[in-house]
């Protein structure tokens, strides 16, 4: 019944953008993870707030990542492996480290 109220209370109907309320409703983006426009009672677009966007799309580039090493450890058959910990024990990284580097993007 909780989910169903909070789905209730996430509904936002496209006739309140017409009537100035614009600021008010990407104001509730502050305290709400998503809402949803409704046009014609029917569901027409879902608004994120930046962190739950940023958290989605996280998700879906790990997911992502996943399905590429699946696939590579597919294509590579029965040939042997390298742990992660022997390799970083070859570059001579331990885990902590490699978790304070943090975060790099590559372009």
């Amino acid at each position: 019944m909780a989910k169903a109220l909070n789905i209730l209370h996430s509904l936002v109907p496209i006739s309140q953008f017409n009537k100035g309320k614009a600021s008010q409703i990407f104001d509730r983006l502050r305290t709400e993870k998503e809402l949803v426009v409704l046009k014609n009672n029917q569901p027409s677009a879902v608004i994120l707030s930046p962190e739950e966007y940023t958290r989605l799309t996280e998700i879906e580039e790990d997911y992502m990542l996943l399905l590429e090493a699946g696939k590579r450890l597919e294509a590579n058959g029965d040939k042997p492996t390298i742990s992660f910990e022997n390799v970083l024990a070859d570059i001579g990284i331990s885990e902590k480290e490699l978790e304070e580097a943090g975060d790099v993007e590559i372009e």
